[in-house]
This record gives structure tokens, C-alpha cells and sequence, in this order.
């Protein structure tokens, strides 16, 4: 959700009842702001159904628009198939090689290191034979080949089962870990995103905008809607810096407004640090007394009264200088 302020054009009118060090009384005009919300949703689609139209109340928390979620509803199952066979996999290389895969390996290195000896026995036999001129040279050297292909298949059988003996190592089972965390965090992102798709109001207020229709297809942080903080209204106005000597931060103000008999109490909460259009060298005092200050009135809200954008005047009490320093 962004928020934003009402933003309008404020004429500027500034009187100044005082005059010296006197007090008295001074008078400006301005416009009543509020704060505006701009409600979006976080994630993209179809936009389902907007609840709202312009000028209904809302509560914070209320719902005011769903995006359709089919597509996250399918994203968020194969999420969660692709976390069950990373933590199967984790859980597997964990557990370490299966008994009966290690009985497997030691009865082939059992039949490979019989059939070594075999061919050890077989190969001293052709060479006493060969030594006695009983058997040929040729037949001698197949009995050596034979005997270096068993040896080399008992080296590599043994290497196997204690690879087996060893089980996974620890940075396999890392690998497998990252993966499986990774899967749920997909998961997760996935059940927040089927969160986000129900949009709710950020504050108690009115809609004073819809920006979109049931049916549309929204990016990410498309305007839905934009509610309006009308139980806490401020108006605005410009104040000239010889003013600024003689009002203070939480004195009351008294407001009007056309149409409206009566006054109205507000509260002066702000006023800018730096002057509107201030310009580069300030040199003499009627230069100065150009300068005007952004001030903000709290308003008291009895029965709905003040509405965006409505004009109103104030007029201050304007202190002494002598009662600004007591």
C-alpha cells in the first residue's frame, strides 16, 4: 500500500493583523487535505472481484478485492511436489547405503577375489609348464592377462563396497539440504503470494477512487482502490516569516467555512522548516517578508464537515514578541 497526500493547488492568501509587537490576529485561506491510501495487490492476475465502490466505508482489515488465483494454486502444488522429492532425497543420501546393497557388494568382490586366486593358480601352472618347454609362451602370457583382469576387477569391486561402507558424504548431504530448503522456501513464497491475492484495507476510511473493473488483468501493485482518512482532515496554508514570530505549535486556530455558520477549532501541528519559492539571496526586508512557510491545521471532523479539497479560512492569535519569548 502507498500512501499519498490530497494533493491540490492552494491559493495563497495572507493577511497579517498585527503590526510592530502588538498582537491581534492573523487571517489565512487554504484547503483541507487528508490522507490518501492507494491499495494495490502485491501480485498479478485476473482481477476476481472489487467490493467496493466510491464512497463506501471500509474498516481496516476489510476486503476489498480478490485476484484470481488459479495459476498460484497450481504453481503452489508443484512447489510442494518438488519439496516432497527434496526431502526424499535428503532423507536417502541421510539414511546411508541399504544392507542388502552392501551384502550385494561383498559377495561380487568375494566371486571376483576367488577368480584372482584361480587365475593366480593358473598362471604359476603355464609358467612351470612353459619353463619345462610343456606349453607355449602364448598360453603363459593369457594366463598372466587373465590374471592382471581379475586383479584389476577385485581393486575396483573393493573400492565400490567401501564406498558403500562410507555412505554419502558430508558435503552431499549439504547439497541435498540447500535443495530441500530451497523447495520449501518456494512453498512458502507460494502460500504468501495465495495471501496477498485477498487485498484488504490498510485503515478505517472511505473509497473515494476505484481505479480498476472485475475481469482486467493487473500487474503487480496496480491501483484497486484508494481509501481516504476522512475522520482526520488538515488544513493547509501558507504563513509569511514575520508571522512565524508570533504563532506556536499547538496553538488553536479558528476555522471557517463557506456555507457553514460557526466556527470550527483546529490545532496548528506543523509548519515547514523551509520557505516555498525561496529565492537564492535574500537581501533586503521586503524580500523577505515574501518568503511563506507551508502550515498544517488539525482538524476536529464533527458530522463529516470537512471534505477534500473544500476551501477554508483560519485566523491565529497572533502572540506579542514579547509573549513568543516568555
Amino acid at each position: 500500500m502507498m500512501r499519498s497526500s490530497f494533493i491540490v493547488l492552494v491559493p495563497l492568501v495572507i493577511l497579517s493583523g498585527c503590526s510592530g509587537d502588538q498582537g491581534g490576529t492573523i487571517s489565512a485561506s487554504g484547503h483541507v487535505e487528508v490522507t490518501d491510501v492507494r491499495v494495490a495487490a502485491k501480485v498479478g492476475g485476473r482481477l476476481a472481484s472489487l467490493m467496493v465502490q466510491e464512497g463506501d466505508s471500509v474498516a481496516a482489515g476489510q476486503v476489498v478485492a480478490q485476484i484470481d488465483t488459479l495459476d498460484i494454486i497450481n504453481e503452489l502444488a508443484r512447489a510442494r511436489a518438488e519439496l516432497v522429492g527434496a526431502d526424499a532425497q535428503l532423507r536417502l543420501v541421510e539414511a546411508g547405503t541399504r544392507r542388502e546393497d552392501l551384502a550385494r557388494a561383498a559377495e561380487e568382490l568375494a566371486r571376483a577375489e576367488a577368480e584372482l586366486r584361480a587365475a593366480g593358480r593358473d598362471l604359476a601352472r603355464m609358467e612351470e609348464l612353459a619353463g619345462s618347454g610343456a606349453a607355449t609362451v602364448k598360453a603363459r602370457d593369457d594366463a598372466a592377462t587373465r590374471h592382471d583382469m581379475a586383479e584389476r576387477s577385485v581393486g575396483a569391486l573393493r573400492a565400490a563396497r567401501d564406498r558403500l561402507v562410507a555412505g554419502a558424504r558430508s558435503e552431499e548431504i549439504d547439497i541435498a539440504r540447500a535443495r530441500r530448503d530451497a523447495a520449501r522456501a518456494v512453498v512458502q513464497t507460494m502460500i504468501q503470494r495465495m495471501s496477498d491475492a485477498t487485498v484488504r484495507s490498510p485503515l478505517d476510511g472511505v473509497v473515494t477512487t476505484r481505479g480498476a473493473e472485475p475481469g482486467e488483468i493487473l500487474p503487480p501493485g496496480a491501483l484497486l482502490c484508494v481509501v481516504s482518512d476522512l475522520a482526520h482532515p488538515w488544513l493547509v496554508v501558507y504563513l509569511d516569516e514575520p508571522s512565524l514570530g508570533r504563532v506556536h505549535l499547538g496553538d488553536s486556530v479558528a476555522v471557517r467555512v463557506d456555507g457553514v455558520p460557526g466556527t470550527f477549532t483546529g490545532r496548528l501541528h506543523h509548519v515547514a522548516s523551509v520557505a516555498e519559492f525561496t529565492p537564492k539571496n535574500v537581501q533586503t526586508p521586503d524580500e523577505r517578508a515574501k518568503l511563506v512557510f507551508k502550515a498544517k491545521v488539525s482538524l476536529d471532523h464533527p458530522r463529516g464537515l470537512f471534505k477534500p479539497g473544500m476551501p477554508a479560512d483560519a485566523e491565529f492569535t497572533a502572540r506579542s514578541v514579547n509573549d513568543r519569548d516568555r
